[in-house]
C-alpha cells in the first residue's frame, strides 16, 4: 500500500452522506467480487509517481532512471486495468467508470522503451552518439585490460608482485607491488597498504588510456542527460494523462486495501435503507472473530433488528454473557459502514446511516480532571441530551451504574425517557429492573437479553429480543460457593416483588431455553422427516417407473406371443406336398385378412396418440386461474383481546395492545412486544 492510500486509510472517519457511502461501498464490493470469483486481475503493486509529475515541467530537471521506470510501470498497469474493464463494463460498471478518466495508449511506454532496456538501464542505441561513445569505452577498456595483463605477467616472473597481485583503487585497475621494488616499476603510485609493505601502481602504459576512459565516461554521462531531457520533454506532452495515472492508481490502491480487509473479515455489502432500520443477520464483531479463529474457538453470530417501532433496545442479563460485545458489535459495524468498509454480516442484512454515533462505553475515570466514573458519565449524558436527535445512534454500556442503586436508577430511568423522547436510536445494556420495565412500557422501546444455560449458568452468547434477562445474582453467588444462609438472608433484605420478578425472569428464560430446544429439535425432526419423505417419494417414483416398464414389457411380450401363436397356426395349416395348387388359397386369404386387421389397429393407435398429444399441448397453453392463498395463521383476525400463539414456541397469550405490525402480548405474568408475522390467531 502506497503512502497516499495509507494516509487515507488512517484518516477514515464516519460520514453521513448516504449516496456517497452507497457509491463507495458498491465500488468496493465490485473489487471484492472480482477477488472472490478468482478473476485474473492485474497486480496493483506499484510505486507512486507524484515526484516525477512535479519534475516533468521543470526545465533541465533531472529525473532518475528509476523515476522513468516508475512512469513506465504506471502506464503499463493502467493499460492493463483499462483492458480488463473494457470487456466487463456491465459486470463492474463503477470500477469501469473509474478507469474512464484515462485512456489506453502505448505512446508513453514505447517512448520509455526506446531509451531503457528491461533491466532499467539506458540502451546503447538510445542515440547514435551514445552508441559511438560506448563502443569507444569498450575498446579502451579492452586495451587497458590487455596492457595490464601483459605487465602483470612480466612482473610476476620478476617476483616483485605481492600475493594479491592486483586491486582496484578509484575504479582503476592497479598492480600490487612489494614496496622494496616500487622504484623499479614505471607508472603512477596511487596508494599503499596500511603496513606500507605494498605499493599500488598504475602501469605507465595505461595512464593515458585511463585518462581517455574518464573523458569518455564524462561524455557518456552528458549524452545520457541529453537523452533523458529529450524523453522528459516527450513525456511532458502527456503530463495530464500521467497525472491521471497517479489519481487512478492511488484510488485503486485505497480500494484494494479495503478489499483485503473485507476478504479477511468476510465482509459483505448489506442493503442500505433510506429508512431508519437495522436488521443484522449473522453479524460478527470482526476483532472478536479474528481472536477466536486464532484460538480455534467458535464465534456465535448475532441477529439484531431495530426500526422506528423498536428503536431503543435495552439488553440485560448476567455479567460475562455478551451484552457489551453485542452492543460493541452493533456500534463497530455501523462505524465501519459509514467509513466505507464492508461489514461481516449476511448479505441480506439491512442497515441505515446516522448523522451522529454517540457512545459511553467502559470506565472513563480521570485523575487529571478529578472526575469519577459516575461524574464523567453524567457529563456525557448531559452532552447526549443536548445533541441527540432522530438521526442519532446511542451506545450506552452499563447504563446508570456508578451511584446509589435506587437514586442512580431513578435518575437513569428519567434520562432514558428523555433520550427516548429525542426520537433517537439506542442500544443500552443495564442491570436496572426499572429500566427494563420502562422499556417494556414505552411503545417504541424493546427489551432483549443474552441467553444463558439456566442449569449450569454457562453463557450461550446468543442475543434474544422480546424479553428482559435475569441477572442470576443469587444463582451465580451460589455456584461460586456463597453459603445458602447468606443468600437467603440477602433475599430477605429485598422487596418481595423484586425477588419474585427476578425469579420470574429466571423461570421465563429457563422456559424459553427449553422451548427453543424443543423448537430446534422439532425443526430438525421436520427436516429429517421431509428428507425421508423426499427419499420415499423418489424411491416410489422409481419403483412405479420400473413397474410400469415391467407391465409395458409384459403387455408387449404377450402381444408378440399371441402373434407368434397366430403365425404358428398359419404355418401348421400350410400344405407343402399337396398336388392341388389351390389348397393353400383359403389360408393365404386368412393371412391377408389378419395382416389388414393388425395394420388397421396400428393406424388407429397412431391417430389416438396424436390426438392425446394435441390435447396435452392445448392444456399447457390454457392459463390456470390463480387464486390468492389464504393466510393459514389468520393474522387478519388478530385484534386487541384476541388469543394468539407464538409460532416459534407455541406459547398462548392475549393481545393487550397493537400499533401497526407491532403487537404487545401478555403471556401469564410476562408482557412481550412482537411483530404480527410471528403470531397465529387462536380465538
Amino acid at each position: 500500500m502506497g503512502p497516499t492510500a495509507e494516509s487515507r486509510i488512517q484518516g477514515l472517519i464516519p460520514r453521513s452522506n448516504i449516496e456517497s457511502i452507497r457509491s463507495e461501498l458498491s465500488t468496493l464490493f465490485e473489487l471484492v467480487q472480482i477477488r472472490r470469483e478468482g478473476e485474473i486481475f492485474p497486480s496493483l503493486e506499484y510505486e507512486e509517481i507524484e515526484p516525477e509529475i512535479k519534475l516533468l515541467p521543470i526545465h533541465n530537471a533531472s529525473i532518475s532512471l528509476e523515476g522513468f521506470m516508475r512512469i513506465h510501470r504506471a502506464s503499463t498497469l493502467v493499460n492493463a486495468l483499462i483492458y480488463f474493464f473494457d470487456k466487463r463494463e456491465e459486470d463492474f460498471p463503477l470500477l469501469h467508470e473509474l478507469t474512464s478518466q484515462c485512456y489506453y495508449t502505448k505512446e508513453i511506454t514505447d517512448a520509455i522503451e526506446r531509451v531503457f532496456d528491461r533491466s532499467g538501464a539506458v540502451r546503447d542505441d538510445a542515440s547514435d552518439a551514445l552508441l559511438d561513445i560506448r563502443n569507444s569505452i569498450r575498446s579502451v577498456r579492452k586495451q587497458i585490460n590487455r596492457n595490464f595483463d601483459r605487465e602483470m605477467r612480466r612482473l610476476q616472473k620478476a617476483n616483485v608482485l605481492g600475493e594479491t597481485r592486483e586491486t582496484f583503487l578509484n575504479e582503476r585497475r592497479v598492480l600490487t607491488i612489494l614496496s622494496q621494488h616500487k622504484r623499479k616499476i614505471e607508472g603512477t603510485v596511487v596508494g599503499s597498504s596500511k603496513t606500507g609493505s605494498l605499493t599500488y601502481i598504475e602501469p605507465q602504459v595505461n595512464v593515458p588510456l585511463n585518462n581517455e576512459l574518464e573523458l569518455l565516461l564524462d561524455d557518456e554521462r552528458k549524452e545520457i542527460f541529453r537523452i533523458l531531457q529529450v524523453l522528459r520533454k516527450e513525456l511532458l506532452e502527456h503530463i495530464g494523462l500521467i497525472s491521471s495515472y497517479q489519481q487512478l492508481l492511488t484510488e485503486f490502491d485505497f480500494i484494494n486495501a479495503k478489499s483485503k480487509l473485507a476478504l479477511k473479515t468476510e465482509g459483505y455489502l448489506p442493503q442500505i435503507s433510506d429508512e431508519r432500520t437495522i436488521e443484522l443477520i449473522d453479524a460478527y464483531h470482526p476483532i472478536l472473530r479474528s481472536n477466536n479463529d486464532a484460538q480455534k474457538k467458535p464465534t456465535i453470530a448475532q441477529k439484531v433488528s431495530m426500526d422506528t417501532f423498536s428503536r431503543m433496545l435495552v439488553i440485560s442479563g448476567p455479567n460475562a454473557g455478551g451484552k457489551s460485545i453485542t452492543l460493541k458489535s452493533i456500534g463497530l459495524l455501523q462505524v465501519m459502514l459509514q467509513c466505507g468498509l464492508l461489514v461481516p454480516v449476511h448479505e441480506n442484512s439491512v442497515m441505515c446511516v446516522f448523522q451522529k454515533i454517540l457512545s459511553d462505553i467502559g470506565d472513563n475515570q480521570s485523575i487529571a480532571n478529578e472526575l469519577s466514573t459516575y461524574s464523567y458519565r453524567l457529563k456525557r449524558m448531559n452532552t447526549f441530551l443536548e445533541v441527540a436527535n432522530r438521526n442519532t445512534l446511542l451506545l450506552l454500556d452499563e447504563f446508570g451504574t456508578g451511584s446509589d442503586p435506587d437514586l442512580g436508577g431513578a435518575l437513569a430511568e428519567t434520562i432514558f425517557e428523555w433520550l427516548y423522547n429525542k426520537k433517537c436510536f439506542g442500544v443500552i445494556t443495564t442491570h436496572y429492573a426499572n429500566i427494563k420495565l420502562k422499556a417494556d412500557q414505552l411503545r417504541n422501546a424493546v427489551n432483549g437479553c443474552m441467553l444463558f444455560n439456566a442449569e449450569t449458568l454457562d453463557p450461550l452468547y446468543v442475543f434474544s429480543s422480546g424479553q428482559p434477562g435475569s441477572s442470576f445474582t443469587f444463582e451465580v453467588a451460589e455456584i461460586n460457593g456463597i453459603p445458602k444462609e447468606i443468600i437467603e438472608e440477602a433475599k430477605q433484605k429485598l422487596d418481595d416483588r423484586k425477588v419474585k420478578m427476578d425469579r420470574l425472569l429466571t423461570e421465563l428464560q429457563k422456559e424459553k431455553n427449553y422451548l427453543n430446544k424443543l423448537n430446534k429439535e422439532h425443526i430438525e425432526a421436520q427436516a429429517l422427516a421431509e428428507s425421508r419423505r423426499v427419499e420415499f417419494e423418489e424411491k416410489r417414483s422409481e419403483y412405479e417407473g420400473k413397474l410400469k416398464s415391467f407391465r409395458s414389457s409384459a403387455e408387449s411380450n404377450n402381444k408378440w406371443i399371441q402373434l407368434g401363436k397366430k403365425m404358428q397356426g398359419f404355418v401348421d395349416r400350410y400344405a407343402l406336398r399337396s398336388k392341388k395348387k389351390t389348397i393353400n388359397d383359403p389360408l393365404m386369404e386368412d393371412i391377408r385378412t389378419f395382416l389388414a386387421r393388425e395394420k388397421s389397429k396400428i393406424e388407429e393407435e397412431k391417430v389416438k396418440t396424436r390426438k392425446e398429444k394435441q390435447q396435452t399441448i392445448k392444456k399447457n397453453h390454457v392459463k390456470k386461474q390463480v387464486t390468492p392463498q389464504k393466510d393459514p395463521y389468520r393474522r387478519d383476525k388478530i385484534k386487541v383481546g384476541s388469543r394468539v400463539k407464538l409460532i416459534s414456541t407455541r406459547q398462548t397469550g392475549q393481545v393487550e395492545d397493537m400499533s401497526g405490525e407491532n403487537v404487545i402480548v401478555t403471556f401469564g405474568f410476562a408482557r412481550m412486544k412482537v411483530t404480527k408475522d410471528k403470531l397465529m390467531w387462536v380465538e
